[in-house]
């Protein structure tokens, strides 16, 4: 029996879905979903559109006679409906990954949705078709955020143990994984209630052999504490972060039941670009309440903030949270205008940060061949530089200092 397993969402699901992989011994998995007799689908819920996309894939593998087994967050938000309409033959919560196998060879449709207070045992060793590997610290988010339903189906913040993390890496290390990515739900919470933290763990994990770079998913403002500041100047940390604002208007922080606080993270932004970070967020576009007042607020805070990288988009009503409650007050052509003033803004800071650092050597991991002798990859900034070589460069660290800057990535000829 063939297997294909699809993965939607986040570096999180990427991470699930080979720990998922690990536990199977009996049954072939394949890169083919055409010849698959079962499909194992880790679900993204962020959205009501991700749903949507989870939801159309699953009736094109029903309807081409496959086995669809659901896992993931939209097995907790929509499981339940999934299953009693017969659009899967199972469901497998999160915390039954170790049961994969048996679930497999199940002869009648089951739903298996555990709890939400698991931590996995298992650890991921390889990965097929990546340059970098992924490294899940922590599960679940004790945030409220009006507008997210992730704490519903991710459970609340709890931590891998150190140790186990310490060793992944290692192994991860030895097998030539010399890029490492820390993911998780809220990945600043790590170590939240114990004797550690995520500034702590870096550390730690920076001693190891054949590390030279480690990169992180997104953390929280007030996440950003002493024991992150003291390993900010070590040389395998990528000299990116990406710390999530969601707005810059301090009514519509409050609305959003944000944590942060406008006016007190541009001084943590600055801190940190003095020191030669560039610097991204995520910020939601007519997010309900954002009238000409609060967006005018919001702009005119959001320049003073030395932003070289942004994941902005329009709200998106997500069923079962607070927000999709609110009436949305924005109309669709002044949302997207909103959104593309914050592109644009974000895109010149880019462009003149590459410019300013120009004379500053580039350390890339060339993850991809694009086209003939054109290879792709990303520098220590998280900034893309395509790079035109004779020679075979895939998967190779590569320093450079002579480059152009274009418009959207940065170009060299080796």
């Amino acid at each position: 029996m063939k297997v294909y397993f699809k993965t939607f969402g986040c570096r999180t699901n990427i991470y699930d879905t080979e720990l998922l992989k690990s536990y199977v011994k009996n049954y072939e998995i394949i890169n083919d979903e055409s010849v698959a007799d079962i499909v194992v689908v880790n679900s993204c819920t962020v959205t009501n559109g991700a749903d949507s996309g989870v939801r159309s894939y699953i009736n094109s593998m029903r309807n081409s006679g496959k086995k669809v087994i659901l896992t993931g967050c939209g097995a907790v938000s929509k499981g339940d409906e999934l299953f009693k309409n017969s659009a899967i033959f199972g469901v497998l919560g999160a915390s039954n990954k170790s049961k994969i196998d048996e679930m497999l060879s199940r002869s009648e449709p089951f739903y298996e949705l555990g709890d939400l207070n698991f931590i996995d045992k298992n650890i991921v060793s390889n990965y097929e078709n990546h340059t970098k590997a992924f490294i899940k610290i922590q599960e679940g988010c004790d945030f409220s955020c009006s507008y997210c339903i992730i704490p519903s189906v991710r459970g609340l913040s709890r931590s891998i143990d150190e140790s186990v993390i310490l060793n992944e890496a290692k192994i991860l290390a030895s097998n030539g994984y010399s890029e490492l990515v820390l993911t998780g739900t809220n990945i600043g919470s790590y170590g939240k209630g114990g004797s550690t933290t995520l500034g702590k763990l870096l550390a730690k994990l920076g001693k190891i052999s054949g590390i030279k770079r480690i990169r992180l998913g997104s953390i929280e403002p007030s996440q950003i504490d002493e024991s992150f500041k003291e390993i900010l100047l070590e040389p395998w940390l990528e000299r990116h972060l990406h710390i999530a604002l969601q707005h810059t208007s301090q009514d519509m922080l409050t609305i959003m039941n944000r944590r942060n606080r406008a006016l007190r993270d541009v001084d943590l932004f600055c801190e940190l670009s003095s020191m030669g970070f560039a610097l991204g967020t995520d910020f939601i576009v007519a997010h309900p309440g954002e009238t000409p007042k609060i967006w005018s607020e919001a702009l005119e805070n959001f320049v003073k903030f030395p932003l070289t990288h942004i994941h902005a988009f329009i709200f998106s009503p997500r069923s079962g949270t607070k927000s999709a409650t609110m009436p949305i007050n924005v109309d669709p052509k002044t949302a997207k205008e909103r959104l593309k003033t914050l592109q644009n803004i974000v895109a010149d800071n880019n462009y003149k940060f590459r410019q300013n650092n120009s004379n500053k050597p580039l350390n890339i991991l060339v993850e991809k061949r694009c086209d003939d002798d054109i290879y792709e990859g990303w520098d220590q900034y998280y900034n893309k530089i395509k790079i035109k070589s004779p020679k075979n460069i895939s998967k190779e660290w590569i320093n450079i200092s002579d480059y152009e800057i274009m418009q959207e990535f940065n170009y060299a000829k080796i």
